[in-house]
């Protein structure tokens, strides 16, 4: 581990209490200050110590109009340890999910299939990707099925797992150029083409969320009370989720 200055012990202690108290964009400012005086290295061992539910708590309050600082310097481990724990916020919306997501993994200069590794190595990364993928699974199901993101108008019925593997070495019909977004659909184009395990996994997962809203289940249906708090306390950094605080590392 790096050595850390007096400044950098102080500056971890200021962050941590500046997002505890609700005070994200001040947090942010104040890791800013540390990479211009001292350089982004300095701000990279910062960010080591941090927690994961401190990082996120940044991250997720992306702006698109601006660069942040964290986001330009996250790791991959950093990243995925964070978006496996977004959750917890209970974003029904996924707005922030996707949002910081879309601007890390395509961030200049980002290895995203670096990235996207990371968050398949962890336990609920594919859980993270169906999220991300949510509001657009029957385009995402017709891509896995025909190359192509348009709706098939057959009886929708899905490949099985064995198929899904054989279609995985099929030659794109599209190009990544062509979808070149910086969003779901070319996020999807490199799952499947680059990733096409972690991709597949993430179907199996998407197609678990959509059999449970068909039946009526939401997400935590059957589950006890974790400490999750609606968004509507936490966007614009208002809270951090109870959950967070008392209960991260089992969640990552």
């Amino acid at each position: 581990m790096t050595e850390q200055t007096s400044s950098q012990l102080a500056l971890i202690t200021k962050t941590q209490a500046l997002i505890a108290a609700g005070d994200i964009v001040g947090a942010e400012y104040a890791l800013v200050e540390l990479a211009d005086a001292e350089g982004d290295q300095a701000l990279m061992v910062v960010l080591e110590q941090l927690p994961p539910k401190d990082i996120l708590a940044v991250m997720r309050e992306y702006d698109n109009s601006k660069e942040s600082v964290v986001n330009l310097l996250v790791s991959p481990q950093q990243f995925a340890r964070a978006v496996v724990i977004e959750k917890q916020y209970k974003d029904l919306s996924r707005t922030h999910l996707r949002g910081m997501m879309n601007a890390i993994l395509f961030r200049d200069g980002a290895d995203t299939d670096e990235f996207l590794t990371a968050i398949g190595d962890l336990e609920g990364g594919s859980d993270a990707l169906a999220d991300y993928f949510s509001e657009k699974w029957s385009r995402v199901e017709a891509f896995a099925r025909s190359g192509t993101f348009e709706t098939m108008e057959d009886d929708g019925e899905m490949l099985s797992e064995e198929a899904l593997y054989n279609q995985s070495y099929a030659k794109p019909k599209i190009d990544e150029d062509d979808i070149a977004d910086q969003d779901w659909m070319q996020l999807a184009w490199i799952l499947r083409y680059r990733l096409p395990d972690l991709f597949i996994e993430m179907i199996l997962v998407l197609r678990a969320k959509a059999r449970a809203y068909d039946a009526g289940l939401g997400e935590d249906d059957g589950e006890e009370d974790d400490g999750k708090v609606e968004t509507g306390d936490t966007d614009r950094g208002k809270a951090t989720p109870a959950a967070l605080e008392d209960d991260e590392e089992s969640a990552i």
